[in-house]
């Protein structure tokens, strides 16, 4: 059972969601996802945001049972995307007397989501301002574009918690044994990636900041090495390879292609590769082909023709890619058509569009059938890509 207490004061009110199968209607979260709400019990009652819709009721619950008959002074909104402010509204028809914190333009947005009047009680906060719940006081930090535009971190003071909206956040419920990065990176390149010039402003703040716990809206609180999680977040939002290693992403029609991979998969590892992911790309998990590619530092595509363009999912992939920011790696290229290939004029077109990635030579083109001189080819490719 996931600890919901952070301290005597502050306290996790969040939920699990299992029963969801995707996520934003695109990615798969087979071991669920929590949506993370806190309660500060001081003098005044704060609640660091609401939950989805889909957790209404047990959030609620939480709420009651860490109020123990308090009422509630403050909703403080981080992040109006609705996995974190559908109960806006509801808790403030609870709450009558209840104010909201939030800045400026989470105040112009809210009437797109609500039609309750929220005029008589905003609570304005911009860049530094403070707001006093008695010995706990909460600094706000705009954080625009991570990854919404009216987007706001909160730091409270005397317990030295950083409140991070989606930031440091992942995939998976808080009851499931699991390691944080992977599927934190899952997260935050497919999520957050584009982004990556305003994380790293954001983390020039925090780094002002003497931080001893990390409340995400979604995924574990962070309490122990903040500094992995910290480092991490600054490869990811720099588009730095973590590690060194090949994905070979690839589509096959009739399987000929997936033979060319596996073998181009056989021949980096023979050359020395430290690892080689194989992704293919109409059955494997999109998003984690995508931050597999951030991952490490070296790629090979390796698609068909379709209809005399790419293969729809290596074109899913390539464009997902290019609108996460991929940059600073070295790609390959292996095409396969019968009789007018185009697939590697296409993707090389791709790869070109992208940020300092280096294309090697040669770009292999298959004929319907892997042959002996397609092996050779593969095998100067791969000498390239390693060297």
């Amino acid at each position: 059972m996931y600890d919901m207490k952070i301290s005597d004061s502050v306290v996790f009110i969040g939920v699990n969601d299992k029963t969801i199968d995707l996520f934003e209607s695109q990615y798969k979260v087979p071991k669920g996802v929590s949506y993370n709400s806190y309660v500060i019990l001081d003098e005044k009652v704060a609640v660091m945001d609401t939950v989805d819709k889909r957790a209404t009721e047990e959030w609620l619950d939480n709420l009651d049972k860490a109020l123990n008959g308090r009422s509630v002074d403050y909703l403080v909104i981080s992040h109006l995307e609705p996995d974190h402010a559908s109960n806006i509204q509801r808790l403030a028809e609870k709450y009558p007397d209840m104010q909201l914190v939030g800045n400026a333009k989470i105040f112009s947005m809210l009437p797109q989501f609500f039609d309750l009047d929220f005029s008589e009680r905003k609570v304005v906060v911009k860049e530094g301002d403070t707001l006093s719940l008695g010995s706990h006081t909460l600094q706000f930090f705009m954080a625009p574009m991570v990854h919404w535009p009216e987007v706001m971190v909160e730091y409270e003071q005397s317990e030295k918690i950083l409140f991070s909206a989606d930031g440091f956040g992942k995939f998976g419920a808080l009851d499931e044994e699991e390691d944080w990065t992977d599927e934190a990176r899952r997260y935050f390149i497919n999520i957050v990636g584009k982004y990556g010039a305003q994380v790293q402003a954001l983390l020039k703040k925090a780094a002002t900041l003497d931080i001893q716990t990390i409340c995400p809206l979604h995924g574990p609180i962070l309490k122990e090495n903040l500094g992995f999680y910290i480092d991490k977040y600054l490869t990811w939002s720099s588009y730095e390879p973590e590690e060194e290693g090949v994905v070979v992403a690839y589509t096959s029609i009739h399987g000929n292609t997936a033979k060319a991979a596996q073998k181009m998969a056989e021949i980096l590892e023979s050359k020395g590769a430290k690892a080689v992911r194989l992704f293919d790309l109409s059955r494997d998990d999109m998003s984690e082909a995508v931050s597999s590619a951030f991952r490490y530092d070296r790629l090979v595509v390796m698609a068909p023709t379709y209809d005399g363009a790419l293969f729809p999912a290596m074109e899913d992939f390539l464009y997902h890619l290019k609108v996460k920011t991929y940059r600073k790696r070295r790609a390959g290229i292996v095409e396969n058509g019968s009789w007018a290939p185009m697939a590697g004029k296409l993707m090389k077109a791709y790869l070109e569009g992208m940020k300092d990635v280096e294309i090697c030579e040669p770009v292999v083109s298959v004929k319907s059938v892997m042959k002996e001189a397609d092996v050779q080819n593969m095998e100067a490719l791969a000498e390239a890509l390693l060297a």
